[in-house]
């Protein structure tokens, strides 16, 4: 994560905190959508939805395209590559512990 280092992390995680957000984030990752069609889905009201969004946006990980007087939100490729990025670090570094780990045992064993 070259552009993207722990400020960027530290947004992401902040931002998909919240379970609301996280129901949005993957409602738009499911289909990009409008906030009126987002907050048909949701318990929560359409400036609740906006307010959500405006967060996920500041964080990287949905932007925004006009589609006639409305917004159609979808996921940001940068940003959710980044995270994606991220996480992998950490599941590459415990696929090589693991690793260590076996081929330890392996070597006691014999």
């Amino acid at each position: 994560m070259t552009a993207y280092g722990k400020a960027f992390a530290g947004e992401v995680f902040e931002a998909l905190g919240d379970s609301t957000r996280r129901a949005v984030f993957e409602l738009v990752a499911a289909r990009p959508s409008s906030v009126g069609e987002l907050a048909a889905g949701l318990p929560v009201s359409r400036p609740a939805v906006s307010q959500h969004l405006k967060v996920l946006k500041e964080a990287g990980l949905v932007t925004d395209r006009p589609e006639g007087n409305r917004r159609i939100y979808h996921l940001d490729p940068t940003g959710v590559r980044a995270l994606r990025a991220y996480l992998d670090r950490f599941w590459d570094q415990s696929l090589a512990a693991f690793k260590e780990a076996a081929e330890h045992d392996q070597k006691e064993d014999s």
